[in-house]
């Protein structure tokens, strides 16, 4: 399965561009083709998230309010807050943080809430909203937030999200709307799940070519991706209990709880890399961040989604007895 092989792919990728990087002829070159590579990814993205489908997410109001809340309200405010205890003298990785955890996933982590016996289909309600919010809100968000760490023109974001946000979800957009108007949307439906290699291999290469391009200035400081390690597990384990009790409270069932956790967990680090690699030249501090995050990310949804269903039998024998 792609999603539990990713992170190796991820790691073999930024090797693979650390050792291109050692040829300066090829990392020379390996910059300009970082944000091409990430627009043809994120419109194959795009094109698996139907925008039609806003309206399903308010079918079960408390669900969606608290994974919306979660996800755009305390998360951000919970990144923040561990980047200030844990990466004090780092903005780059502070930056790169804040913009990881504030993008949740738009795809993968259905996968692991089926794999954990969740309720996928209202897992699947949200994936337009996440979509949506995340592209209006990440550039408010490094305003606000990114922008009393280093200087950040306005101008300059909204440049960089045009070109790594707004280009591809216009496409796909097109694109679907074209194949509805030909009668041809059943087809575009069936290809779908063929561009997921593509997808993939567009992200690998993308984060070869960012390894290859700022390799020099990666390996001066191997030591900094460590440092991720701490606020990365402690934002896991913290939203993770808190996604479990709030949706107990709640009165939600067991599979909702579990797409619960899934939708807070999971996050959309090709989008914010996106952003970042344009927003945020000749700083590949930030972009390690987002690149470090999928390979602590992947290991710790599998590893959820193994935990899940023994909590929950361990919680019905204690109800029972």
């Amino acid at each position: 399965m792609a999603e539990l092989t990713q992170p190796l792919l991820i790691l073999a990728a930024a090797l693979f561009g650390l050792a291109l990087g050692q040829a300066p002829q090829l990392a020379a070159g390996a910059e300009g083709l970082v944000l091409p590579l990430l627009m043809v990814m994120l419109t194959g993205v795009f094109l698996r998230v139907p925008l039609r489908g806003l309206g399903g997410a308010f079918r079960n109001l408390r669900f969606t309010g608290l994974s919306l809340g979660l996800n755009f309200l305390w998360t951000p405010l919970f990144g923040w807050l561990l980047g200030a205890l844990f990466l004090r003298g780092q903005p780059d990785l502070r930056i790169g943080l804040l913009m990881l955890l504030v993008t949740p996933c738009t795809d993968w982590y259905l996968v692991f809430t089926g794999l954990a016996r969740g309720d996928v289909r209202l897992g699947a309600a949200l994936l337009p909203w996440h979509l949506v919010l995340q592209l209006l809100l990440l550039p408010l968000y490094l305003l606000l937030l990114a922008g009393t760490l280093v200087p950040l023109p306005p101008g300059a974001l909204a440049e960089s999200v045009v070109w790594a946000l707004a280009l591809p979800l216009a496409a796909a957009t097109l694109v679907r709307t074209l194949a509805r108007r030909t009668g041809r949307g059943a087809r575009l439906e069936a290809l779908l799940p063929t561009l997921e290699p593509l997808q993939l291999a567009a992200l690998c290469g993308a984060i070869a070519a960012t390894f290859a391009s700022q390799g020099g200035a990666l390996l001066a400081q191997p030591e900094v991706a460590l440092q991720l390690l701490p606020p990365l597990l402690l934002f896991f384990a913290v939203n993770f209990a808190l996604a479990l009790r709030l949706g107990r409270a709640a009165g939600l069932s067991k599979a909702a709880r579990t797409g619960l956790v899934f939708a807070t967990l999971a996050r959309n680090s090709p989008v914010a890399l996106a952003v970042a690699v344009t927003a945020f030249p000749g700083r590949p501090l930030v972009a390690l961040a987002l690149i470090v995050g999928p390979l602590v990310e992947l290991p710790v949804l599998a590893l959820v989604s193994r935990l899940l269903p023994l909590v929950r039998r361990s919680r019905g024998a204690a109800g029972a007895s």
